[in-house]
């Protein structure tokens, strides 16, 4: 234990030593800075290249090699090129794409940068709307919407990368320590390590009882008490302090802190909710005859998360099901000739904010299978236990075939046209399931169930509940597009494969 403490030191001093060199070279909020002016000046250069090469391709290559005889009023476009850098920013400035909280947020910046430039896009059609002599060819105009939202795009996303990289030399990094050792405190200390984007890099936490040496979550250890939390700030350089809410029973600890550093310019002070285990929503605060009230949004995704959620279901599904149309013929003929009863299941299971539904399945087991099941008395306590059996004798010779390789649940494709379920999403679970979500369940209940998702690709019924229970939570708190591209891709080889399906 004390050769893991010294080593656990030695790595926080090496961490702190790179953090303090990069602000020494360059204050933490300047970096944030120059950051802003570069993207400013970036997507300046991209708006002005993006709508200057949908000039050249449309005035210049089409019209040479189409229509030479077309004319073109080049003042018109003119003005256009040379305003576009100034105006382009202000829309995204409008957007908050300048704001700190908004930056290297992955899809949710990328979304911001899609509806700016279709705002720009519109801004221009209604302009040549207003002024009939302001006469706009419509490619010039839609090559212009998607090579601005690709280019700016695709240079936002370098400049993630070099932030990520400059980060490895301490800058653009945050120390930061969370106040109160509780379950809250190292979910809150396992939640920010992994969101990389934020930028904040826990050196650990402050607690009023936990010895300093004990290590609480992984190599994070308790360094000091919150009377000393002034000294710690100072030592460690410490730029964020998180409170975690319901490690303390009384406000004084909370509101001692937020007297003493609140309103100081060295430190940012953040409260959780006390509700982590509950809460996987947006919170936000609005007056109400002047007193500050916490609205928590009833789902997880909303506004253009919401959007590009929907989209991306719908393609895949309406996709899916036109190219598997054949093998959904042949599964069914094949189901209805090895053995009577109905082609399809329909299992009851929870939904979007507990709404119960029925998910289509293929029939994989014998019309008595209850009747089956009475006779071993073991696989119904491991059914009841686990919700699953390794080996269910209930399960036909075709049922084996399609469990293995997950064509049983193809159908399940029209439950996400009904917008009942979603492609990549948390397991869905039976009402009777619920309750073994413990105090999750809530955080359950704000998304769509999915076809796939962690679960599926991390060895699906070989893992225990527990560890299902925990990758939904990671699911549910870290979504994004780009995490639902990459669980799409890794389920081909497991289902291919069929590990961990029975």
């Amino acid at each position: 234990m004390a050769v893991q403490t010294e080593i656990q030191k030695l790595r926080l001093v090496a961490i702190l030593r790179k953090i303090k060199n990069a602000n020494s070279i360059i204050p933490r909020n300047f970096q944030w800075t120059l950051y802003i002016i570069g993207l400013v000046m970036s997507d300046a250069a991209m708006a002005f290249l993006s709508v200057w090469l949908a000039y050249y391709v449309r005035f210049e290559f089409l019209v040479r090699y189409f229509d030479a005889n077309a004319t073109i009023s080049s003042e018109t476009y003119r003005l256009l090129i040379y305003s576009t850098p100034f105006l382009w920013p202000l829309i995204f400035a409008i957007n908050g794409l300048y704001t700190k909280g908004n930056l290297l947020g992955g899809t949710r910046e990328y979304a911001k940068v899609f509806r700016s430039a279709t705002e720009g896009f519109l801004l221009i059609v209604i302009a040549a709307f207003l002024d009939p002599t302001l006469i706009i060819a419509r490619g010039w105009l839609l090559m212009t919407w998607v090579s601005t939202f690709l280019l700016v795009g695709a240079a936002r996303l370098f400049l993630r990368r070099v932030v990520y990289k400059l980060r490895h030399h301490g800058f653009f990094l945050t120390p930061a320590v969370i106040v109160g050792a509780n379950q809250e405190g190292r979910w809150l200390a396992e939640q920010l390590s992994r969101w990389k984007s934020s930028g904040l890099h826990i050196i650990g936490f402050v607690d009023k009882k936990t010895p300093v040496t004990f290590p609480l979550f992984h190599d994070l250890v308790c360094l000091g008490s919150v009377d000393q939390l002034g000294e710690i700030i100072e030592h460690y350089q410490i730029g964020e302090v998180i409170l975690a809410s319901s490690a303390y029973s009384t406000r004084d600890y909370l509101l001692d802190i937020f007297r003493r550093y609140g309103l100081t310019d060295k430190v940012n002070i953040r409260m959780s909710s006390g509700l982590y285990e509950i809460l996987t929503t947006s919170l936000t605060v609005n007056e109400y005859a002047y007193v500050p009230l916490v609205y928590v949004n009833k789902v997880r995704l909303t506004g253009e998360d919401a959007f590009l959620k929907l989209i991306f279901d719908y393609s895949l599904a309406l996709l899916g099901l036109i190219i598997l149309f054949p093998i959904l013929l042949i599964i069914a003929s094949c189901i209805k000739m090895s053995s009577p009863g109905p082609v399809f299941h329909r299992r009851l299971v929870m939904g979007l904010n507990g709404k119960q539904f029925y998910a289509l399945k293929f029939r994989t087991m014998t019309i008595n299978g209850d009747e089956i099941l009475e006779k071993y008395p073991e696989l119904k306590e491991e059914l009841t236990r686990n919700h699953k059996l390794k080996n269910d004798p209930r399960i036909t010779r075709i049922g084996a075939l399609l469990r293995k390789y997950s064509l049983d649940e193809l159908p399940q494709l029209f439950n996400v046209l009904k917008r009942d379920m979603t492609l990549v999403g948390p397991r869905m679970i039976s009402p009777e399931e619920v309750a073994m979500y413990k105090q999750f369940d809530m955080n359950l209940l704000t998304v769509l169930p999915g076809i796939t998702g962690l679960w599926q690709v991390s060895g699906r019924s070989d893992i225990s509940y527990e560890e299902r229970v925990r990758l939904d939570m990671y699911y549910i708190r870290n979504w994004s597009l780009w995490l639902d591209l990459q669980l799409i891709f890794q389920t081909i080889p497991v289902v291919l494969i069929g590990r961990g399906a029975y």
